[in-house]
């Protein structure tokens, strides 16, 4: 997730290499400085992001050294924008110590977020090298799961006690800020238990009249928070509907524990969203360009067999009416239509059913007056399609009733491909997998398999 450092948005530098560096070797044996002139010329970046994706484009080696060259802080940005996979290779081919230092440097959520991925053995000793203060929180951040409210939490937030007045406020929140502490969106009001009663914009601040007390200016307000072990989307549809910078995250005495910032749940739609779309096809949500190609193999396998058995189904539909193709060779070309245009009814729901279930709370009557709602949509849409594939059928057969089993058998396949495209996904939910986890592939198998039958079945019925 990534440190939003708005306020303080400067170019990225890389330490001199011709300055005295050890002439250390890394875990592959080569000369740090040496590999580091093969890197180039650093120009600088305008922001962390941009120099992260500079280092995307190099080998391991380089990554490695122009980090270690970098200074602390410009490194600790730099890896926080990195990709997952990326940085934790990063991490684990540097010098721990070096290491330790760029962990201590980044918001808690980011270096909890890396450290998530390294394996046990490897995390613990870059922690045991962190001061007691930063490993015990990063400890505890661990322990949360990483979908939930406090696994995306930044615990570096400005609490305000409540008998402050607003210009005593305002300078607490300026003494935070020169520890480099990630930049306010709001201050949140606390009672001496740190219980949250209250949350302030800046604006509200600014603009209160001197000594006004903040426990006084945050009366009476009906506090929107999440408790620690909500999931993360369903925080980021909370923030979303809200329009809030950021969400504080509580425990269930109502103490506050950390707050979940705007800029981390763009991260998290964005990674639910690709999540989805991979689900859809049966690849692994977690699966990108940087995954082992092995391991890609061993995750894609198991729903490719799936595929291939659901497509033998498709093919035994067709194989029993072997006889009725055999006799018009025309239905053989004509038939694929019919499943293609079903399927691709489907997809439309299924991506519209998948999207709505990844962005919105979905109660189960709304879900399903959303699938009666595509059903509405496939009659329509296949009765225009039905009397289009009527006239073309019998515009290229001369038969007309080849035409009629085409545009009756479009119509009745839509019709089933809207549905399925939009039950799929809640039936999924239903039985408490991923709504979009190879959701694709269920409904090829529906829409081809149906979609052979119905037309050669009526085919068979009407013609012969």
């Amino acid at each position: 997730m990534a440190d939003d450092r708005n306020d303080e948005i400067r170019p990225s530098r890389v330490v001199d290499e011709s300055a005295d560096t050890p002439e250390s070797a890394d875990a592959h044996g080569i000369s740090m400085p040496e590999i580091c002139r093969e890197v180039g010329d650093e120009a600088e970046f305008v922001h962390p992001a941009d120099m992260a994706d500079h280092l995307e484009n190099l080998s391991l080696e380089k990554q490695v050294c122009a980090l270690r060259h970098m200074t602390t802080e410009d490194a600790a940005e730099a890896l926080a924008e990195l990709d997952g996979n990326v940085a934790v290779d990063v991490l684990e081919n540097l010098d721990a110590d070096v290491a330790a230092q760029i962990i201590a440097e980044m918001a808690p959520d980011d270096a909890a977020d890396v450290l998530d991925e390294l394996d046990e053995e490897h995390r613990d000793v870059l922690l045991e090298k962190l001061t007691k203060e930063d490993s015990e929180e990063l400890r505890n951040l661990l322990n949360f799961d990483p979908d939930s409210a406090a696994g995306a939490m930044n615990t570096e937030l400005i609490l305000l006690e409540k008998a402050l007045t607003v210009d005593e406020a305002i300078a607490h929140i300026r003494r935070e800020m020169e520890d480099d502490k990630e930049s306010p969106y709001y201050g949140y009001v606390v009672d001496e238990k740190d219980v949250l009663v209250g949350v302030l914009s800046l604006r509200d601040l600014m603009l209160a009249r001197p000594g006004t007390i903040v426990g006084d200016a945050a009366a009476g307000q009906s506090v929107i928070s999440v408790t620690y072990d909500t999931d993360k989307r369903e925080v980021a549809s909370l923030l979303s509907h809200y329009n809030f910078l950021a969400m504080p995250v509580v425990d269930y005495e109502g103490h506050i524990m950390g707050v979940v910032t705007y800029d981390d749940i763009m991260d998290i739609m964005h990674e639910e969203a690709s999540a989805d779309m991979l689900g859809m096809v049966g690849a692994d949500p977690e699966e990108s360009v940087d995954t082992p190609w092995t391991e890609s193999v061993r995750k894609r396998l198991p729903w490719l067999m799936v595929n291939l058995f659901n497509s033998a189904l498709s093919a035994s539909v067709v194989y029993m009416f072997e006889g009725t193709i055999a006799q018009m060779a025309v239905l053989a070309v004509l038939m694929p239509m019919v499943a293609n245009q079903a399927g691709n009814t489907g997809q439309q729901a299924l991506a519209v059913m998948i999207r709505q279930l990844a962005t919105d709370r979905f109660d189960q009557k709304k879900a399903w007056m959303a699938v009666l709602r595509e059903g509405k949509i496939g009659i329509v849409t296949g009765l225009f399609m039905a009397v289009t594939a009527f006239l073309g059928a019998w515009w290229f057969t001369g038969n007309h009733l080849v035409g009629a089993v085409m545009g009756g058998a479009l119509l009745c396949d839509m019709i089933l491909g809207a549905v399925a495209g939009g039950s799929i996904p809640l039936i999924f939910r239903a039985v408490g997998r991923d709504p979009a986890q190879a959701s694709s592939i269920f409904l090829t198998t529906i829409t081809d398999g149906a979609g052979f039958f119905i037309f050669l079945g009526l085919a068979t019925l009407f013609i012969f």
